[in-house]
């Protein structure tokens, strides 16, 4: 059974075709870029073979699409024969509100439950729902799945979840801490405990996804119980260029002060912030660490922040677990970066962790043991698959 994954962004695609029929094997990724740019880049790799990359006007997301599916079906860049080989199409849905506690085919009352969560997350959801739409068109007929990165934290208790607001703006708008990277948190702990042998069920986890947008997430007996990202993903730690955590107040007197108005200050703390705003240099750990080594102070401090940011919310949510069994870490940094990891673990013996500097150093994109045999918490570095989530979720469903 091949499932098609859609990852549709404000001006990109990512996709995966995944043969589901027994072990998982991927047949074809890539990446659809600049969407409705002068000039777009689409990137097509097929397993066993070699990468396709073209380069030119790509008007909006249909045009992106209608680019992948030719290209599955290629004589020469393709995997399958004929459309007809793709017998369903799983999205990632960023926001599903408290409408999604796990994932759902795709029909009318769903699309309007999406459509619905896009003021929730304006940059993300109108895109998920334009792939949904899109495919609709060019494969009608073919069942869809979308699944959801709020809908594993839909297991936040109220205190977790509610803000220190009036609860009418709760009642009447919805707004709560809902959370996201929620199918790579639940994924990485999963497969966690498997390599480990350990029914996930009897454990205390805490998940730590780190990339260009990061969220750490506290997870007891398989279930989230507190997670980094709020109501919107600026919430948390540091990020490439969103602000983390932040003082509201300090917002309101920076708008003040340079006369922003409601626009301007979310383009301020989502686009302009972060690693890239402290930094002055790049939102990427790789970029700063070569300017941190050159003796660039800024980089230095901003790559510092992020460390201090994730050890703090280990520390935290080990207090609400009342002790952890098990820290991973995933995502772009969280896999590739053994500085960050490393700068994480020192000096927290107290919780029982004794990090293995010589298994650290070095250790990308590996699912490796990063601490000693005699500390009371494992470390352990997790890659993630967030399209085989989305892909296996799609086939059961679908069946």
């Amino acid at each position: 059974m091949n499932v098609l994954v859609l990852n549709c962004g404000s001006s990109s695609i990512k996709y995966q075709l995944l043969d589901m029929a027994g072990e998982p094997t991927l047949l074809a990724k890539g990446l659809v870029e600049k969407i409705g740019l002068p000039v777009g880049s689409f990137t097509h790799k097929p397993e066993g073979k070699d990468k396709y990359v073209v380069e030119e006007p790509i008007a909006d997301h249909t045009a992106g699409i209608d680019l992948i599916l030719k290209a599955l079906v290629d004589p020469k860049h393709g995997v399958i024969k004929t459309l007809t080989d793709i017998k369903a199409v799983g999205h990632r849905v960023a926001h599903g509100g408290e409408f999604f506690a796990k994932s759902v085919r795709v029909d009318e009352d769903a699309k309007k439950k999406i459509a619905a969560c896009c003021e929730l997350a304006p940059l993300h959801n109108p895109a998920n729902l334009k792939g949904i739409e899109t495919m609709e068109k060019l494969l009608p007929g073919v069942p869809q799945v979308a699944v959801f990165d709020t809908s594993f934290h839909q297991t936040l208790p109220k205190e977790a979840f509610i803000y220190g607001i009036p609860y009418k703006y709760y009642e009447n708008y919805r707004i709560r801490r809902y959370g996201f990277h929620g199918t790579s948190h639940k994924f990485v702990a999963e497969k966690a405990c498997k390599i480990l042998g350990w029914n996930i069920e009897e454990k205390k986890i805490i998940t730590c996804h780190l990339g260009n947008g990061s969220s750490i997430t506290a997870i007891n007996k398989g279930k989230s119980v507190d997670t980094s990202m709020g109501f919107t993903p600026n919430a948390g730690v540091i990020m490439g260029t969103r602000t983390g955590d932040l003082d509201l107040g300090a917002l309101l007197y920076i708008c003040e002060k340079e006369g922003l108005n409601a626009a301007q200050a979310n383009d301020l703390v989502n686009k302009k912030s972060g690693l890239q705003g402290v930094s002055e240099v790049s939102s990427d750990c790789r970029d700063l660490q070569a300017a941190a080594e050159a003796g660039n102070d800024k980089a230095r401090l901003a790559l510092d922040i992020l460390a201090y940011d994730v050890k703090k919310y280990v520390g935290s949510y080990a207090a609400a677990l009342n002790g952890a069994d098990l820290i991973v870490f995933t995502g772009g940094i969280g896999e590739n970066d053994s500085e960050v990891r490393e700068q994480v673990c020192t000096n927290m013996e107290y919780m029982g962790i004794h990090f293995d500097v010589a298994a650290n150093k070095g250790v990308r994109g590996q699912d490796k043991i990063l601490s000693t045999a005699d500390s009371k918490v494992i470390v352990m570095s997790i890659t993630t698959d967030e399209e085989l989530v989305i892909a296996t979720d799609t086939m059961n469903l679908v069946k």
